[in-house]
């Protein structure tokens, strides 16, 4: 079982700007641009209740929903909202859907990455040294970490 070697904190400043700068991308339109990688979740805020959006990787995908990850750990901001009001909206693409989240098992996240660092492994040792696992490329070590990372099925309420 890996420890957390530090827990990323969300960047600030003109880094936070940076960082949502794939937002506006959606808004405009050009969310096809990003190939089915990204999507653009739209959840309530928990304490005040104000519509609140943010752009996250697809570690996942099939007809009735999109698995994603919480890069920030458990305390990421989406992740708590999502906690307290599982209902929200997904703007894949230029298309919308709605979405209830369900909170995925240690063991479930386990499997899911493994299977992500098979079909991204570059992108999985990233997200892996960012949230402060060290992996050795191994199957078990994306096992051990999948497991401590926070993953959320965003199921398709409107098919």
């Amino acid at each position: 079982m890996p420890p957390a070697i530090r827990r990323p904190r969300p960047p600030s400043g003109w880094r936070r700007h940076l960082a949502r700068l794939p937002i506006h991308l959606f808004r405009g339109g050009w969310g096809p641009l990003f190939g089915g990688r990204l999507l653009l979740l739209i959840h309530t805020g928990r304490a005040s209740g104000r519509p609140r959006e943010v752009v996250l990787e697809v570690v996942a995908r099939d007809r009735d929903g999109w698995i994603v990850a919480s890069g920030f750990g458990p305390d990421a901001q989406w992740y708590r909202n999502l906690h307290s009001t599982p209902a929200a909206t997904v703007q894949a693409g230029r298309r919308y859907h709605a979405v209830t989240a369900r909170f995925l098992t240690p063991a479930e996240g386990g499997r899911l990455m493994v299977d992500y660092a098979r079909r991204h492994p570059r992108a999985a040792r990233a997200l892996c040294r960012f949230m402060g696992f060290a992996v050795d490329g191994s199957a078990s070590a994306f096992r051990a970490a999948g497991e401590h990372i926070p993953f959320v099925r965003l199921e398709a309420t409107d098919h």
